[in-house]
């Protein structure tokens, strides 16, 4: 059972979020938490604030199956780049050089490594369907 969260419009280069994003890339939620924790590039708390909102949708998804929140692990996670403010700064002999404030939009995807979350809910949907 998969969980999605995204964050979108956050004001850092997407280059510079890949860093951390790169680090966290298929570990299991616990351990990518406590890299984020300790990780001291910026980019690293808006991470981390992601995977615990990634981690509550789990959750709410999974209110029926007795799948266990130590089980899910980063699936996916990819950063796009977004809109980018420009702006002239003064430039020698009267020119003007083009400043690009970046920004990024960062998608995650969390999931159990085994099914039996996504057996144990298809269960009981097809139980609701067959009692109608």
């Amino acid at each position: 059972m998969e969980a999605v969260a995204k964050l979108r419009d956050y004001p850092t280069s997407p280059r510079k979020m890949r860093l951390v994003a790169d680090a966290i890339r298929g570990k299991k939620a616990s351990d990518a938490l406590g890299i984020l924790k300790f990780t001291p590039n910026h980019a690293a708390r808006p991470l981390e604030k992601l995977l615990l909102s990634a981690m509550a949708n789990w959750t709410n998804k999974a209110e029926n199956s007795d799948a266990n929140i130590e089980e899910v692990y980063v699936k996916t996670i990819f950063v796009d780049g977004g809109a980018s403010l420009k702006r002239h700064r003064p430039a020698p002999h009267g020119r003007a050089h083009r400043i690009r404030k970046r920004s990024n939009h960062v998608t995650i995807i969390v999931d159990t490594k085994d099914g039996s979350a996504k057996a144990v809910v298809a269960e009981s949907t097809n139980e609701d369907s067959t009692e109608s």
